[in-house]
């Protein structure tokens, strides 16, 4: 059995790309957990897509072994989509390594992990990463992050994950100031589940914080939150491949492979004890992750719908997150209609199926769920504009709105505030972290903030503003259904909820996209976009030009004039009878710059 004061448990956080992943690989060669012959660049991102974004979307644990203490580490996925995932892992440790990169400075998403780590009460030890750089700053990101948490700046860890400077001098740090677990190995045993996976040969395995007691091999199980049973097939530690152990002791994290067919059995937050001696106290901090962001999903061919019914169900074996419910389209025909976190998490889930399953998919616009009222007080759940009521039946429309947070040297403020405003956001607060770099925290709407506002505002503020964002209410507005008529005929999956005073300039930009978008046929199109039976913008594709006159060659012109009207007339009907194929890239027309 293990003596938890040679425990330490800890996990690093920062802002994407400030280093994570290159410090957990430094740290694995130095305590030797890994041979210097199996190590490769961000060895602890195992999924392709991981590897080449250059971004952690799951996150890892690892046990280490330094100056006879057991090292249990997590590296976190730093992106704003997968803080959840964050923050549980966050109440599996007692410490946590916050890397600020020395060229970059503190970063909207390096504010809100740090106050995750307080919020759970967590040792903070600040480094500063990348000081091999050339533009790196290490005096003054030294002063923010002092002023930040309160330290002295020259108490801050200097180092280059890359280079491996100081990082030894930083494992020791660990093992001074990361205080050990303090759980009972008395008491019935409480473990949390930070993450679970699913395992096609071996069914799905949970990733365990033993908080109180211990987890043996061949016991029984009980799922607190779900009320499921289990059983413990196999435990043992991560190194970083899975090893098989007894047992996972009081203190120590985990895997425990269960006889659980399904992840959704095991939510991510629940609490796991014995089913001889359970407890009855579960680990504070369970919340059900919420999807607020809404796609449709459709294959383009009709026959492989069930193959994406498939994928997706595999999909949610490993990603709890992700939901999904039939759909079906006039033009597009039957799919689904996914939830995801954000954009980066849609992203990511749109490459998996096509590359994992072989799909090739349209998708639609994204939108957010909102919640109307109907005349005879009934509440709805909206995820789709196709989906909203008749206009004489809404009483009220509320939408999500959030709280934001972004972080840019003082030069930009001006056009950021502008920005901030034209979004329908309020700025809220505005304060200094030193004598460059201003604070701004706002609130917007939900909507407004999902499709171009992050390249915005990299765009603005050239490049050095940060952006993080959390879920904050939902308020009553003026909100609209824009519907799209695409040759006089609306196509339900180009419809969108819009705010009044938008709804006019988002109507001009779809159609004037669209008109790019769209092929030409034989006869005119009329693109328009209209809220009720009012239309408020339109624009023409003119027909395709097809000399009909050129076989002729001499004779008299009413030869000529009598095939033009035979052509005349044939357009007139086309126009009537007509079908416009709509491309793939139409759908996603909203989210598309160029």
């Amino acid at each position: 059995m293990s003596d938890q004061r040679s425990i330490r448990n800890f996990c690093i956080i920062a802002h994407i790309d400030h280093g994570k992943s290159t410090l957990a690989d430094r740290m694995l060669e130095l305590t030797g957990t890994i041979n210097k012959r199996d190590m490769k660049a961000q060895l602890l991102d195992s999924m392709e897509l991981e590897r080449e974004k250059g971004i952690t979307i799951k996150l890892q644990p690892v046990r280490m072994q330094w100056q006879n203490h057991q090292l249990n580490l997590i590296d976190t996925p730093g992106h704003v989509d997968f803080s959840y995932e964050v923050s549980r892992s966050l109440a599996a440790c007692e410490g946590a390594i916050l890397v600020v990169d020395a060229a970059q400075g503190i970063q909207a998403q390096t504010l809100a992990n740090v106050y995750l780590a307080i919020e759970a009460g967590l040792t903070i030890i600040p480094v500063l990463n990348k000081i091999d750089l050339p533009a790196a700053e290490p005096e003054k990101v030294a002063k923010e992050i002092a002023s930040l948490l309160g330290c002295e700046a020259n108490e801050i860890l200097r180092l280059s994950a890359k280079e491996g400077t100081n990082v030894d001098t930083l494992l020791d740090s660990i093992i001074e100031q990361v205080p050990a677990p303090n759980g009972d190995s008395n008491k019935p045993t409480r473990a949390l589940v930070f993450d679970s996976i699913y395992d096609e040969y071996r069914g799905v395995i949970l990733y365990l914080r033993v908080k109180d007691g211990a987890v043996h091999k061949g016991d029984g199980l009980k799922l607190i939150v779900q009320g499921k049973d289990a059983l413990a097939i196999d435990t043992g530690y991560f190194s970083p491949k899975m090893l098989s152990s007894p047992a996972i002791e009081c203190g120590e994290i985990g895997y425990c492979v269960t006889n659980l067919k399904s992840i959704a059995e095991a939510h991510v937050g629940d609490t796991v004890t014995l089913l001889k001696q359970p407890a009855t106290e579960i680990v504070p901090g369970y919340k059900k992750v919420r999807p607020f962001v809404y796609a449709g999903f459709f294959p383009h061919s009709g026959e492989d719908y069930l193959n994406l019914k498939d994928a997706l169900e595999k999909l949610t074996l490993n990603d709890s997150a992700l939901e999904y419910e039939p759909e079906n389209s006039q033009v597009l025909g039957f799919g689904f209609r996914l939830g995801f976190l954000g954009l980066l998490h849609l992203e990511i889930i749109k490459e998996r199926l096509e590359r994992e399953f072989g799909l090739s998919l349209v998708v639609t616009n994204p939108s957010v769920d909102y919640q109307v009222q109907t005349t005879n007080n009934e509440e709805l759940g909206v995820k789709s504009a196709a989906d909203l009521p008749d206009v004489s039946r809404i009483t009220l429309i509320r939408e999500p709105w959030i709280k934001g947070e972004i972080i840019v040297p003082s030069d930009y403020l001006g056009s950021i505030i502008q920005l901030i405003n034209s979004i329908r956001g309020i700025q809220k607060n505005l304060s200094y972290i030193d004598s460059e770099l201003a604070l701004i925290r706002f609130e917007a709407p939900l909507a407004n903030v999902l499709t171009d506002f992050y390249d915005e505002l990299k765009s603005v503020s050239s490049g050095y503003g940060s952006f993080n964002y959390d879920l904050c209410d939902y308020r009553q507005e003026d909100l609209v259904r824009v519907d799209i008529l695409v040759g006089g005929e609306a196509v339900d999956s180009l419809s969108m909820i819009s705010h009044r005073s938008e709804a006019l300039a988002i109507g001009r930009k779809v159609v004037e996209k669209l008109k790019t978008v769209i092929p030409k046929q034989l006869f005119e199109i009329s693109l328009q976009a209209a809220i009720g039976g009012k239309v408020i913008a339109r624009e023409d594709i003119k027909a395709m030009g097809k000399n009909v006159t050129a076989k002729l060659y001499g004779g008299d012109v009413s030869r000529k004039n009598k095939l033009l009207d035979k052509q005349k007339k044939g357009k007139k009907r086309l126009k009537k009878i007509g079908k416009v194929e709509i491309p793939s890239e139409a759908f996603m027309v909203l989210l598309k710059k160029d």
